[in-house]
């Protein structure tokens, strides 16, 4: 009963991208490349590389360094 309502709630990193999206974030964060990503999750790295633009947009980061940083935010 106490909660925010979703169209108050504040949105996460979470609310913003796919499950696999999030994944793709996690892995380049941590500093692996469009290739390890693709093998980890069996994507090309094409595809990986497709995701990751996307995935800048949305979180509004740059650089894969600032990856790990918007999705620390969102965990609780």
């Amino acid at each position: 009963m106490g909660g925010t309502p979703d169209a108050l709630r504040p949105r996460g990193a979470g609310d913003l991208l796919s499950p696999q999206e999030r994944r793709i974030a996690e892995l380049a964060g941590r500093g692996l490349s469009n290739r390890q990503i693709g093998e980890e999750l069996g994507l090309p790295p094409r595809t990986v590389g497709t995701r990751l633009y996307r995935v800048f947009f949305r979180l509004g980061v740059s650089e894969r360094t600032q990856l790990a940083e918007a999705l620390r935010g969102d965990r609780v």
